[in-house]
């Protein structure tokens, strides 16, 4: 397992610092949010102050199988971490394999080059710290449970690290489901009884050709096992949607029903219903607001996608071109949007979850999705929700290496938003 890279020793001096934004969380939320403002100026056109702060050095420490859809890693410029790519997805049940062709292909890839790329692509300083929660008018912590007065009129937020604290009017939990800054009106609900996934994965050395999930109550009875391969090392997992259901040994007897080495151990919670997206000025990201997808569990998409809109919504603060609350509003809308997609996606994750231990079910079930043009309906329907194109609509337009910078169109409809909120 990683170790927490916070400064220690003579190395480990005191944070004090103020800036115009402050994004807790150095993965994919939190990068992508960076890469949004690099380039950003103040309306008197110096140059934007923002710091990234993460317990973990950029890229140190994943904690999730790493797959996603082939064009978003593309669009963002970051192909040069892809380690394996497939266009289709294998199915196994008990009694019968699956195989659908996806209208996207899909690719692993590896987490520390990915993160750097991302980050390459901001312009930020970055400090590793754990972020202990948001300091109220009275100087003690505010958060989640706490029994202190809401906060989210002051003009700068006061957050406090265990090596001092950072100030800003803009800040940004991209810190995972814990969601250390959420306000003090939200129940401090925490596992197992809070809406999360339990899941738990090994990554030994070795090469297979497919990517590969199993509905298969040998393994665990609601929920789904996973074989993702990444060029010369292999991720095996089982994941549970009943927190309460541990998956480790699981996870061993699967490791051994497929002959691979249980070594190089990686879990986390993951969230399976979506959280507000904003609180007390504070702006929420990735698995701190629930983006992570039901049913799939995927979460780098949307955490990018989100990632990228909050970005631009923050630089149209800082750029004069609207107010954090307006920024506030806008955001917590477009999270609220995809309300329908995430109430749905629980509600198939439910049923498969009823339908894994009956193994005729499920494997009628799935042979019903399985004719291609019912197949690639539904998949095309996944997929839009958070479509690549996405990428290119910003003001940072199209950063792929071949693409020669900024695109005129993205830049221009920069303009066109400032002009809608003006």
């Amino acid at each position: 397992m990683p170790v927490r890279a916070t400064k220690r020793g003579d190395e480990r001096t005191p944070i004090d610092l103020d800036c115009d934004v402050l994004i807790c969380g150095a993965s994919f939320a939190g990068l992508a949010i960076a890469r949004e403002l690099a380039g950003a100026t103040r309306p008197d056109g110096s140059p934007l102050d923002v710091v990234v702060i993460d317990r973990y050095e950029i890229g140190e420490r994943a904690t999730s199988a790493c797959a996603a859809p082939l064009p978003w890693i593309e669009a963002l410029g970051l192909g040069e971490s892809v380690r394996q790519v497939f266009p289709e997805l294998v199915l196994r049940t008990r009694i019968k394999r699956f195989s659908w062709k996806l209208p996207q292909a899909f690719c692993t890839f590896d987490y520390r080059l990915l993160c750097q790329l991302l980050a390459e692509q901001g312009d930020f300083t970055f400090e590793t710290a754990k972020v202990e929660g948001r300091v109220g008018p009275d100087g003690a912590l505010v958060g989640a449970g706490s029994a202190s007065a809401p906060v989210g009129g002051e003009d700068v937020i006061r957050v406090r690290t265990d090596r001092g604290e950072i100030r800003a009017p803009l800040v940004v939990d991209a810190l995972g489901w814990r969601r250390v800054l959420a306000p003090a009106s939200e129940e401090n609900i925490q596992p197992p009884e809070a809406f999360l996934s339990r899941g738990l994965e090994i990554h030994p050395h070795g090469e297979a050709g497919e990517l590969e999930l199993f509905l298969d109550p040998t393994y665990v009875p609601a929920g789904y096992s996973w074989v993702f391969p990444a060029g010369h090392e292999v991720r095996v997992g089982v994941g549970s949607f009943d927190p309460r259901y541990h998956v480790k040994d699981p996870t061993l007897k699967l490791a051994s029903d497929l002959d691979w080495d249980p070594v190089r151990f990686q879990g986390n919670w993951i969230p399976h219903k979506l959280r507000p997206a904003t609180g007390d000025a504070i702006f929420f990201a990735g698995d701190s607001a629930g983006h992570c997808l039901p049913l799939s569990a995927e979460g780098i998409r949307p955490a990018l996608y989100f990632g990228l809109a909050l970005g631009r919504e923050l630089r149209l603060v800082v750029e004069g071109h609207q107010t954090r609350e307006q920024a506030l509003r806008r955001y917590a809308a477009l999270s609220a949007e995809k309300e329908p997609a995430y109430t749905w996606l629980l509600r198939f994750q439910r049923l498969t979850g009823w339908l894994v231990p009956r193994k005729r079910s499920v494997t009628a079930a799935v042979t019903a999705c399985s004719p291609p043009p019912i197949n690639r309906r539904a998949w095309s329907r996944y997929l839009e929700a958070f479509p690549p194109s996405y990428v290119d609509e910003g003001p940072r337009g199209d950063l792929r290496p071949d693409a020669g910078g900024p695109t005129a169109d993205a830049a221009r409809g920069t303009d066109a938003v400032a002009a809608a909120t003006a």
